[in-house]
């Protein structure tokens, strides 16, 4: 069960879109590209960083907070380091203390050593820098150096935090206006795009795939530039430690590359396809519970549970596949940190049992490899969740791509007043290229006169007045109104003057009174209780509990389909438009109540042009024109004594659906009569 969002398309035009639409798919004639996959990361990606632009001076004023508190992040070990040499020279020289006398000096305690062949202590005290025989610990500079670690510590997290706030706020900012791109781009589509994308594909787009969007730059891109700087000083901190430490912990780069390589391509994969199924999971969500009472109607729950079963599991395989994947990187970064960790253990020790290092830049170099791994395996990590937001990123940016409706021209005439004369001269127009549903159409309609257009399904009736509304472009020809060109008039001017009324009614969360005011802004309470009074809705209104201001809920389901009706008639009453146009609007009210209506509807259209689409062609009777249409073209006009004093196509139209109507009754009563006759006989046997 398809829902595509066709508000201004009857049946026989949705059927004709979906066949154009499918030449259309099968020609490759429009994106060969799956929905959400990210066919080009680089180029997805760099326009996501892109939307960072107006706030480039912000960010460069964040990176250099970063880029300090990176520093002292980077320093502080090195100075925690010297902290443990304080302590270590000071352990050894007291436990030397009662080997020399206090005033030899570290030359002489080195050689003592070395001829004693403790060669390995040796090394290690002549790597002292402040060594003093039986001086012990030096607590007030290890006091000093403490107190600098901690306020390096101490300012390196107000900067970091600092860095944090503001990035956020670039990035709300930034989703913001993506936000608002959106909405505007929206209104700038088609009616078209909307004919061929589902509404739970749309609304997956603008909601999951932005958040999405938003929980990557947030969690992963606002963390990039501080791990990448920690990368940057830790390796010139690392090198100027030692340079075969850092050799060491260099091995462990291209290991984590090969992973990467491995592991990426896989994940970005899978999370396009994650964020495909998502969308086709809202499709059918919204669909079911759009058309929820049909599908109860139709005894097709278990169909529907059961397709959505299938989704959902296929949404399930490919999210676990993708969390799967992305959830290897993490480990995999870190086993490579964790190697790279005893390499530097084991060398370093040996190099200060040689003499080479002294144990606090050991410490030092250890919590440096600790930090050069870390923000890498974060990194890693990133990359996964930039995989999945660049591509909801590429289905957001699709969104953006796509053609717009043509722009108004430039210097557009006003639409001047007049008495509503339509002329349709030799109009041409299709859904596809190839294939023309209107060929060659001309006629003119006089103000204030209602024409009824009535046809078998697909011969576009529908799509004629969508023209008039300029829903979509002619292919050829021109529509005038009041002998100007539409196509040269701006689309506001020409829908100012044109009210309509849908077969399917829409209505918006929001009371009565306001769903009225809809047709016309500037509408008072008096005015919107006339058209109510006119179109007959002011007699179910008051029998609702708060009247007027009666809130209707989600899709208007506290009020009948008859009753959504009345209140768009109203709603195009208020408006008071010059063209009115009437699409099966009558359809969904009872017989009493189209009686009724067509009372109302015909002081609304009193000196008002009114096209009237109608399968029942008992309410067109009074029609001052008649147009027949059979494959976009007009076959017949005239008033309804002439169309069926003619016996053309009109005549059959009409016996067609008469005759049946009589068959159909004679059929009631003779069942009636059926049942009358075997009550009788049922009475004289129980008699």
């Amino acid at each position: 069960m398809s829902a595509p969002n066709t508000a201004a398309l009857s049946e026989e035009e949705r059927y004709e879109l979906e066949l154009a639409e499918q030449a259309r798919q099968n020609s490759g004639d429009w994106d060969s590209v799956a929905p959400g996959k990210a066919a080009n990361f680089r180029q997805s990606f760099a326009r996501m960083i892109g939307l960072l632009g107006p706030y480039k001076w912000w960010f460069a004023f964040v990176s250099v907070l970063g880029a300090i508190g990176v520093v002292l992040a980077v320093i502080a070990p090195k100075v925690l380091g010297e902290a443990t040499n304080v302590i270590f020279e000071g352990v050894v020289s007291a436990a030397l203390g009662g080997q020399f006398p206090a005033g030899t000096t570290q030359a002489q305690v080195v050689d003592a050593l070395r001829a004693a062949g403790q060669n390995d202590i040796a090394n290690i005290v002549a790597a002292m820098q402040n060594f003093q025989v039986g001086a012990g610990v030096d607590f007030e500079r290890l006091k000093w150096v403490l107190i600098a670690v901690m306020a390096i510590y101490i300012v390196s997290a107000v900067l970091t935090w600092l860095q944090g706030y503001v990035i956020n706020i670039i990035m709300v900012r930034t989703m913001w206006r993506l936000r608002e791109d959106v909405e505007a781009k929206i209104n700038r589509l088609p009616l078209s795009y909307f004919d061929r994308v589902q509404r739970g594909e749309l609304i997956s787009r603008v909601t999951n795939d932005i958040d999405n969007i938003t929980q990557t730059m947030q969690q992963s891109l606002s963390t990039a530039v501080t791990n990448i700087l920690t990368v940057v000083g830790v390796l010139v901190m690392m090198f100027s430690i030692s340079w075969q430490l850092a050799i060491v912990a260099l091995v462990a780069l291209p290991l984590m590359a090969v992973v990467f390589g491995i592991i990426g391509p896989k994940s970005q994969k899978a999370f396009s396809a994650q964020w495909r199924k998502v969308g086709r999971l809202n499709a059918r969500v919204e669909e079911s519970f759009s058309g929820h009472a049909l599908v109860r109607v139709f005894g097709r729950e278990e169909d529907s549970r059961a397709k959505f079963q299938e989704e959902n599991e296929e949404l399930y395989q490919a999210a676990f596949k993708a969390q799967f994947l992305s959830g290897l990187m993490m480990p995999a970064m870190m086993f490579i940190g964790s190697l790279s960790y005893v390499g530097i253990a084991v060398l370093g020790g040996l190099m200060v049992a040689s003499g080479q290092l002294r144990l606090g830049d050991v410490q030092a170099f250890i919590q440096y490899s600790q930090q050069f791994t870390q923000p890498l395996s974060e990194l890693g990590g990133m990359a996964a969740v930039v995989q999945s937001g660049t591509a909801s990123a590429e289905r957001v940016f699709e969104l953006l791509d796509e053609p717009e409706q043509e722009p108004d021209a430039e210097g557009a005439p006003a639409l001047e007043d007049g008495p509503g004369v339509i002329e349709f001269e030799h109009v041409a127009f299709g859904y596809a290229p190839d294939k023309p549903l209107i060929r060659d159409l001309s006629f003119r309609v006089e103000p204030g006169q209602t024409v009824a257009i009535v046809g078998p399904t697909g011969a576009g009736k529908t799509t004629l007045v969508n023209l008039l509304m300029r829903f979509y472009e002619l292919d050829g020809g021109r529509i005038l109104l009041d002998g100007q060109d539409i196509a040269e008039l701006t689309r506001d001017d020409v829908r100012s003057r044109t009210g309509m009324v849908l077969q399917d009614p829409w209505l918006f969360a929001g009371t009565i009174r306001e769903n009225i005011r809809y047709g016309n802004e500037a509408a008072s309470d008096v005015e919107i209780y006339e058209a109510a009074v006119a179109t007959r809705v002011d007699r179910f209104v008051h029998t609702l509990p708060d009247g007027y201001d009666t809130v209707l809920d989600e899709d208007a389901a506290n009020v009948s389909a008859g009753e959504k009706q009345l209140l768009t008639i109203a709603r195009a009453f208020v408006a008071s438009p010059s063209v009115l146009i009437l699409d099966e609007a009558t359809s969904s009210v009872d017989t009493r109540t189209e009686l009724l209506l067509q009372h109302a509807m015909a002081a609304l259209r009193e000196g008002r042009t009114s096209f009237v689409i109608a399968h029942r062609l008992s309410t067109i009777r009074d029609a001052d024109l008649i147009l027949v249409m059979e494959h976009g073209d007009i076959v017949e006009k005239g008033t309804h004594e002439e169309l069926i004093a003619a016996e053309g196509a009109y005549w059959r139209l009409y016996r067609a659906q008469f005759e049946r109507a009589a068959t159909e009754e004679e059929s009631v009563e003779a069942g009636a009569t059926d049942a009358g006759v075997a009550d009788a006989g049922a009475t004289e046997v129980r008699e």
